[in-house]
Order: structure tokens, then sequence, then C-alpha cells
């Protein structure tokens, strides 16, 4: 977009807000399934002109189902952690061969989203202080939980 010549006199800061803004209202008008009247009626809310939004209106019926096709595919939960797996592993030499013996972890964590099954293991390597890290915040979140649950 910023490579366009027909808006090489426009700010790029002002175009990516415009970027941002009819992303936002196509995405939103995909997830609550709007039609083309409640569609116009937001951009004439917005002050758009009456040419702009039946353009608007026409490339958005156009590629709707396609949209919605990929919001679907994006889900509507979020993953949920069913297992997790990890090994303790020691770095001995660098790529420039000196001598480093740093041991990390690999951990894997098994997820699932309920909207469409399983889905690829989320894997990370980290240092035993940010594992400690790790584990200090999730016991934190289980005690926030825990709270929130006894009111």
């Amino acid at each position: 977009i910023l490579d366009d010549p027909d808006l090489k006199d426009i700010d790029p800061t002002v175009l990516k807000h415009c970027h941002a803004a009819a992303a936002t209202c196509i995405l939103e008008a995909g997830k609550l399934k709007a039609d083309i009247p409640a569609i116009s009626t937001c951009l004439e809310d917005c002050k758009l002109d009456k040419e702009r939004i039946e353009q608007f209106c026409t490339e958005y019926q156009k590629n709707k189902d396609a949209l919605e096709v990929l919001l679907g595919s994006i889900g509507r939960s979020p993953l949920h952690i069913t297992d997790v797996s990890w090994r303790l592993e020691y770095q001995i030499k660098n790529n420039q061969l000196h001598k480093t013996y740093q041991p990390s972890y690999l951990v894997t964590l098994n997820v699932e989203n309920s909207d469409s099954g399983s889905h690829p293991d989320v894997s990370f390597s980290c240092t035993m202080e940010q594992l400690q890290d790790l584990v200090g915040k999730l016991k934190d979140a289980a005690k926030s939980l825990e709270r929130a649950t006894q009111m």
C-alpha cells in the first residue's frame, strides 16, 4: 500500500491508520455477519460519501464468503493445555566451538481447541530462571483463579 503511486502524497502514518480502520470494519462486519444496509448505515455515520460506500459494499459482498471461511478457521476459544512434557538439555559448545556448558529446558505443551480439536504442540526452550519465572506466574494465576471462584 505504501508503494502505490496514487497514495504517495498521503502521510504514511495516516495511511496506516486508515488501513487499520478499514481492516477492523471488514473484520467486525464479517464477525457479525452484517448485511449491506447495516454496513452502509455505519459508513454513512462515519461521513463517507455514497460512491465510496457503494464501492466498499460491492467489494465486501464479493469477498464475504472467503472472509467468513477465514474467520471460521480462526476459532472462538483459546487453546487448552492438555499435557506438558520437558527435558533437560546441555549446550556444551557454541557455533564458534567455545565451551559453554549451559543447561536449558525444552518444554512441549500439548494443546487443543474445543472448536476444532487438536493443534500442533507448542514447544520452547528456556533457562532454569525463565522456567522458574513461568512456574511462579502459573502459580499466581492459579491462586487468582481460586480466589475468584470462591467469591
